[in-house]
Formats: C-alpha cells, structure tokens, sequence
C-alpha cells in the first residue's frame, strides 16, 4: 500500500506466534533503558538534542535514499517486503516503515529518522544471509523502530560523522564527546533489545546465532560452529587479568555495536529465560498499558540487572569489584593476575 499501511489480516510467511500490541518494554534489555536514562541525564544532552532535532536534514535524508537506493516493495526486493510485513505482523506494528537497500558491500543494517523510521539494509548483508537469517535482521530493526530508536541513532550518526564541525553547538568539544560516547554506550546497549525482537520475529534461534556468526566470520558456514562460537564468548568474558578487562572496555568504546560472540550469548540466555517463555506463552506488556508505567520501577528493575551481572559475571573486573566489595584486602594480585606464591617472590 502506497501509504504504508499494512492489512494485518495477511499470514505470514509461515506460522508463527503473534503479539497484539506487545510494548517494547517486552523485549528492551535492562542495560538499554539505564543507559538511555543515565543519557539523557547528561549535561548538554538536551541542548544537543533540541539543536539536532530542529537541524538535521530529515527531508534530504529521505530523499537521498528514495534517490540512490531501491526502494522495498511487492515489485522490488519483494522476499524483503514480505520479512517486514512478516515481521511488522508478528510485533503488531501498525504501519511497514519505509525499507531501502543500498550498495555497499559490507554487511550492515539500519533504522534511521527523526520523524518516522526508516530501514536500511546493504548489498553485502542481503547477499550475505539466508532466508531466515534475514528474517531476524529484519525483525531486529522492526524493534529498533517500535523502541523509538531511530530518533538517537541518526543524532549517533549526525555527530559521529561531523564531530569536527560542531562548533555551531553551543557546549563544548569535550562535551560533545561526551555525548557521543554516552551515545554509543546506549546504542550497543539498544543493539541487545532489538537482537530479542529479531527473535521474537522471526522465532528461530539457530538462525539467529547463524546470522551473528556469519557477521563475525562471514560466508562460511560450514567451516563455523555455533557452540564453538559461544564458547568463544565464555572464554572471553572469563579470560585473563584487569589488564585484559580494560583493553575489553577501550576495545569496545569506539565501536556502535557489541561484540558478535557477546550478542549471540546474551541473545541464546534471553531465549532460555522464563521471560522469553513467558512472552511466548502470551502474557507479556501491552502498549496500552505504557502509560501506567513507572520510571522508578524501570530503574530499579535496571540497577537490579546490574547488581545481578556483576554477581554472575566471570570477567576479572568484576571479580575485582566483588572482592572490593567484600573487603578482601590482596588487591596487588588481583590486579597482575599473581597468587599468593607469586606474592611471596
């Protein structure tokens, strides 16, 4: 339909569980929401904010696409219109958002827009998936968008690339960079929450983790295992001293996306949680309902999350913060990775 309006009637492309007006809130990550909120808290966001949203060329934006991509449709790319149509069923959004894809060969996809989402997605990802891999892709920013999260993501984007020419913003350099990098934290955050909605969509975790994998490794699939892969993210979550704990975090810091093994053992936990089953089994939060939510609530059930993760982790960093925590005073061989016999030489 020329309007984006999508007639719900219509069967996926296969059965699959539905959610009528499921509420973001299902699936979004507890670390995505306390990010978010600790961003939003930062001094000069909102400046930022107000100055981009007003600023941001969001007509030349689509008409840049509409221009030198092809659009999605029932007569181009139509197995893609038919995943976002799938997709846009099965999570009950009300309206298709407007898909492109655009030549690039590396793998990448996006939702993009202050006033409306849009998705993008390259050659090289289509090329690079299969059907059902796709289908989680496509469900994955099928959730970016019923999360709200195009608005932050172009803002990421905007600044990211011209942050050598925002002088026009009326805070600092510093504190500009500061905002980037809270930016980048909330995304790789966001980037868990729509992983579970790419799940929910497309119902499938093998695919799911082989879309991962192919990322990280790409078209090789029979020289790649799913459980050696995940073990990989055990191995790196568990691994080494401090000093490998802080070269994680200054890996991580400039990059807009988790780590593919940390991405696929997150998702593979969430799909054997209770709350996964739960939302399967149909009792889940309904939109209507997101008006009667509680921020407070949200926060303590975020710092709750982080209390928990710091409890199960294996990372040596937080092994340290849990031993601080508890007064355990041999902090020189906790910090070079020495035992007490390494102590005594």
């Amino acid at each position: 339909m020329s309007d984006g309006s999508f007639d719900h009637s219509t069967e996926p492309a296969r059965e699959r569980r539905r959610f009528p007006d499921i509420s973001s809130r299902a699936y979004e990550h507890p670390a995505d929401r306390s990010a978010l909120v600790a961003l939003r808290k930062l001094t000069g966001f909102d400046t930022v904010f107000k100055a981009l949203s007003g600023l941001l060329p969001e007509r030349s934006l689509r008409l840049l696409y509409l221009s030198d991509s092809v659009r999605v449709s029932e007569q181009q790319f139509p197995h893609l219109h038919a995943m976002l149509a799938d997709a846009c069923a099965v999570l009950d959004v009300p309206a298709l958002p407007p898909m492109y894809v655009t030549q690039d060969p590396q793998p990448n996809a996006m939702c993009i827009g202050l006033d409306e989402p849009i998705i993008v997605v390259t050659t090289g990802l289509v090329e690079l998936l299969d059907e059902e891999e796709m289908r989680a892709v496509v469900g994955h920013e099928t959730g970016h968008a019923l999360s709200g999260h195009a608005v932050y993501r172009t803002i990421l984007l905007f600044l990211t690339n011209m942050a050598l020419k925002v002088a026009w913003i009326p805070l600092g350099n510093l504190a500009v960079m500061a905002i980037v990098t809270a930016l980048r934290e909330w995304f790789r955050k966001s980037e868990l929450s729509a992983d579970r909605a790419g799940l929910l969509a497309g119902q499938d975790l093998q695919a799911s983790m082989r879309g991962l994998m192919k990322m990280a490794g790409g078209n090789h699939l029979h020289q790649m295992n799913v459980e050696a892969f995940l073990a990989q993210a055990e191995e790196y979550e568990r691994g080494g001293d401090l000093r490998d704990s802080v070269l994680k975090i200054m890996n991580v810091l400039p990059r807009s996306h988790p780590f593919a093994t940390v991405r696929a053992a997150e998702l593979k936990k969430w799909a054997e949680s209770r709350d996964f089953q739960r939302i399967m089994d149909g009792h889940y939060p309904r939109r209507s309902e997101d008006k009667d939510t509680s921020v407070t609530d949200s926060f303590k059930e975020s710092a709750s999350h982080y209390a928990e993760s710091v409890k199960a982790s294996k990372d040596p960093l937080m092994g340290f913060v849990r031993d601080v925590a508890g007064g355990v005073g041999d902090l020189g061989g906790k910090l070079f990775g020495r035992g007490q016999q390494g102590n005594r030489d």
